[in-house]
């Protein structure tokens, strides 16, 4: 009875156990709680400080570091190079200016002139200043000077090379000063209203350029896996694209070339494709390097060759001799005729023009066939590199 009335009996609470104290770290005699705290702060800034300069003791982080920083480190030098190269100090190289005059005054005038330029101009007679403003507007001469008995006059020609005017201007200006002659400069061919600076068809030859180098890589990551054939189309086909959005915003909307609007987008069609398919081509050969070529070709050496800025009479002889068969100088120089010398030529520029993109197509089939019978080439899909998107002149 007692026993199973203990076995029913409720159980009686149970106090709860008691918490753990926390373990204090062993100090030795003497030592306080501060002096541990220090030890033990001591210790994780050592194993930080392993952490941080574990990768610096790696050969692998520095070489894929350095390998990462070839391209800035090669856009940078190059840009410099080519841009103070290009632009740091102009002087005329045969300039050719022309001397309004009859008579051997006026030929032993323009002798001397040659003489003291030594080899800056290039200088002949003409007999007229109508015949004078004709040189000027053909583009045969760059300047020409037409003393007269009471002033002197100056005919240039803005539209084809502003900086030219102003080099005419600091040559021939004190010959009038010295002839106690004031000196009035008349524009033959001036640029259009809001092209004030005579810049403008360089600046969209920049636009031009940066797009197509942009989209190059693109378009090859892309259509890694797509046919020869395609790829040429979607190449050609954004070129149209881009080509059509800068005429737009230089032409219509900013209006700072008069007129032309689809001729000038034919011939900005026929310079981005060039560009957009020679990236397209080397993608499978060049990878990651691809759009540092790229802008080696159409930033560093097209801009400084281009003649927008200096012409090439004033250009150092390398970069007067890319202007020479360049795609950039030979577009700018079709735009120019095209737009304000109207009634000229310019078959040699759409020569050259057509000529790059004969070669660019050449070149984009054959590494297409080398990328399809050649192992070591076969893999196109290669990504975009972040450091490849960024990069822009």
């Amino acid at each position: 009875m007692s026993a199973a009335t203990d076995l029913h009996a409720p159980a009686a609470p149970q106090s709860p156990a008691p918490r753990p104290l926390p373990e204090r770290s062993p100090q030795t005699p003497g030592s306080s709680p501060a002096s541990a705290r220090r030890t033990g702060s001591a210790a994780a800034h050592g194993r930080s400080r392993r952490r941080i300069r574990g990768p610096f003791r790696s050969g692998e982080f520095w070489r894929t570091l350095l390998t990462h920083l070839i391209t800035p480190l090669f856009l940078g030098t190059g840009m410099a190079l080519a841009y103070l190269g290009a632009f740091h100090a102009p002087s005329p190289h045969h300039l050719p200016v022309a001397v309004v005059g009859q008579g051997e005054q006026t030929a032993a005038f323009a002798q001397s002139l040659n003489d003291a330029a030594d080899g800056d101009l290039q200088v002949r007679t003409v007999g007229t200043a109508d015949q004078a403003q004709q040189l000027v507007r053909d583009r045969d001469v760059v300047a020409a000077y037409a003393p007269g008995e009471d002033q002197a006059a100056l005919y240039v020609a803005t539209a084809a090379s502003a900086s030219d005017k102003e080099v005419a201007q600091q040559v021939l200006g004190p010959i009038a000063f010295r002839q106690h002659l004031p000196l009035q400069t008349v524009d033959v061919v001036p640029t259009s209203g809001q092209d004030t600076s005579g810049q403008s068809i360089f600046f969209m030859l920049v636009a031009l350029s940066v797009g197509g180098y942009s989209s190059a890589v693109a378009i090859a990551a892309a259509t890694a896996k797509v046919s020869y054939l395609g790829r040429l189309l979607i190449s050609v086909a954004v070129s149209f694209v881009i080509a059509a959005l800068v005429t737009i915003v230089v032409a219509d909307i900013m209006q700072a070339i008069p007129g032309h609007r689809w001729g000038v987008l034919m011939l900005s069609w026929l310079y981005v494709s060039t560009i957009s398919l020679l990236g397209v081509a080397l993608h499978p050969i060049l990878h990651r390097w691809t759009t540092p070529f790229l802008v080696m070709c159409f930033v560093m050496l097209n801009f400084t060759s281009s003649t927008g800025i200096f012409s090439a009479h004033t250009a150092p002889a390398f970069f007067q001799g890319l202007s020479t068969f360049w795609n950039g100088a030979a577009w700018l120089r079709a735009v120019q005729t095209l737009v304000y010398f109207p009634g000229q030529p310019f078959w040699w520029d759409i020569l050259r023009l057509g000529l790059w993109l004969v070669v660019v197509g050449g070149l984009m089939g054959l590494t297409h066939w080398f990328s399809i019978h050649r192992t070591r080439v076969v893999d196109e899909e290669i990504p975009v590199d972040e450091d490849e998107e960024g990069i822009a002149a």
